[in-house]
Formats: structure tokens, sequence, C-alpha cells
């Protein structure tokens, strides 16, 4: 299973999703949903935008597990 792990980037850098939608341009709504990992399809302009503002990789805010 793939997990967004945006709330932990985030918070672990002082970053607020209200900044990440401001930079990237993209609601804030959308935005808030990949953070609470509420995602069903990962668009990835969205990702995109977001490893770009952050500066990070796509393995900064996404993880895998395996299922059980």
């Amino acid at each position: 299973m793939v997990r967004l792990i945006l709330d932990k980037y985030l918070d672990e850098r002082g970053i607020s999703r209200y900044e990440v939608a401001k930079r990237t341009q993209v609601k804030f709504e959308t935005i808030d949903r990949y953070y609470k990992n509420r995602v069903v399809r990962y668009d990835s302009y969205i990702l995109n935008s977001i490893c770009t503002v952050l500066n990070c990789e796509l393995s900064d805010i996404l993880e895998y597990q395996k299922d059980e």
C-alpha cells in the first residue's frame, strides 16, 4: 500500500498546509486531502508541485507498506 506522509514532513519542518497551497497554487482543500492521506488517486502534477516547492524527493512524502 502506498501512503502519504506529507503530514509528518510538514510538521517536522514547521510548514503549514496553507503555505504549501499558496506556493503550489493548488487549492487548500486538495492539499488538505494529501496532508490527511485521503487521496484515492494521486495526481502527478500535484505531487510534482509539492516536491518542487518543498525541494524534496517523492520518497520524502510517500511511503510503501507491504499488505499483510
